[in-house]
């Protein structure tokens, strides 16, 4: 199997862009990796890369050789997956991710029991808010808070998301409360947002008499990291639209106060999308399932 794993680290650096990636996303130190690529270049006699102290670039035998490379891996775990297919218990690793509020607080919770249940079954999860591209970053499952944009994947709905905007009493006695969206603009409310390359999430859309309202709201400093929004929030230096669910206790104990409860973002969806595969390995689906059966609870 060491040069199977060879080629698995070769794909992934090459997926990547660095050795260091690529050894992470496997589990595997630098060295270690290193050590992989330098066997494989061994064994097939060529330079697959060229390096430097800074930077790692394909040679154009490695540019050719990553296609075939690719290709193999696919039909092994697609043979993989097919023999799994007559197995009650799944093996092997799982790749996943999920925005880091998701993440935390509803599917993190939920891979004890998977794991418990599927012992031969490992759980590598990847919380981040930024987009993400599944066939890239070799990911098995990607969840989301949102609309999903990729109509090449597969997708399972679990759930309605309703929004919520939200500030804390402090900000409120300070800056005054809202009463229509457009006191969002007219009042110079600090608007908390969630802002990474190619964020779809520059406007909030809010649900009005007269329809879908998008608002280009404005805020003198945002994040890529959703619970750092929620903290700016409760420390009273602006507003959020964040997931009900999200910050439910918060509202529940009064450390933010619901903001235009009349009209309240946009709701949007808590789902999955995954590779459409034909031959699918059955631990992406027992996964799957496993989060539709359990995290219901979180949206009542």
């Amino acid at each position: 199997m060491s040069y199977i794993e060879s080629l698995r680290v070769f794909v992934r650096v090459m997926d990547l862009g660095s050795i260091t990636a690529g050894g992470r996303d496997l589990r595997l130190t630098p060295a270690v990796a290193s050590k992989r690529l330098k066997e494989l270049e061994k064994h097939l006699g060529v330079r697959l890369f060229n390096r430097t102290t800074r930077s790692i670039t394909p040679t154009e035998v490695g540019t050719v050789f990553y296609d075939e490379a690719h290709a193999i891996l696919q039909a092994l775990d697609n043979a993989e997956a097919r023999v799994a297919s007559f197995s009650d218990a799944p093996r092997g690793a799982l790749r996943i991710t999920a925005p880091l509020g998701v993440g935390r607080r509803i599917v993190a919770p939920l891979v004890p029991e998977f794991s418990e249940t599927y012992p031969d079954t490992e759980i590598r999860m990847r919380l981040s808010d930024r987009r993400v591209d599944i066939m890239a970053d070799g990911l098995d499952i990607a969840f989301f808070i949102g609309e999903p944009s990729d109509s090449t994947m597969k997708l399972r709905k679990f759930a309605d998301c309703d929004r919520v905007l939200c500030a804390s009493p402090d900000y409120l006695s300070r800056c005054g409360t809202p009463m229509t969206p457009d006191d969002l603009h007219d009042q110079a409310h600090n608007c908390l947002l969630l802002r990474y390359p190619r964020s779809p999430e520059y406007y909030w859309t809010l649900q009005t008499d007269m329809g879908p309202r998008k608002l280009e709201v404005r805020g003198r400093f945002d994040a890529d990291d959703g619970d750092v929004l929620t903290d700016w929030a409760l420390a009273g230096r602006g507003i959020i639209n964040k997931p009900r669910f999200d910050v439910r206790e918060h509202l529940k104990s009064g450390r933010l106060v619901e903001v235009l409860p009349h009209t309240p973002p946009k709701p949007t969806i808590f789902g999955c999308l995954y590779p459409h595969k034909k031959l699918q390995d059955p631990k992406v689906r027992l996964f799957v399932d496993h989060i539709a059966r359990n995290s219901k609870r979180f949206f009542v």
